[in-house]
């Protein structure tokens, strides 16, 4: 068996995320601030990446071992999780509503 290393696995696991959102986003059926919300989740993939860089030569250790970094790059995480919840409260809550009756 090939051993495969941890920048492989998060490298290659990159292009099923980015088919979920082109076929989330084509299909118009997620509420659009949790649509964002999953979009983030690539915004912190884009932070964590450079800073983990930063804090292996700059520190010498993992970005989980640098406390302000780990913090700072698991923010964008943290707000794409709370747009994801938010959009499908949202939704939920709309869908919630009586309907209107016409006139």
């Amino acid at each position: 068996m090939f051993p495969i290393s941890k920048e492989a696995l998060f490298a290659v696991s990159l292009f099923p995320y980015l088919g979920f959102l082109w076929f989330v986003t084509r299909s118009g059926q997620l509420p659009r601030l949790a649509l964002i919300g999953f979009y983030m989740t690539l915004v912190f993939v884009a932070v964590t990446i450079p800073v983990g860089i930063y804090a292996q030569v700059v520190y010498n250790e993992s970005l989980a071992n640098v406390d302000f970094l780990h913090g700072g790059a698991e923010f964008f995480l943290t707000l794409s999780n709370i747009l994801v919840v938010l959009g499908f409260r949202q939704a939920i809550l709309q869908r919630r509503q009586p309907s209107e009756p016409e006139a």
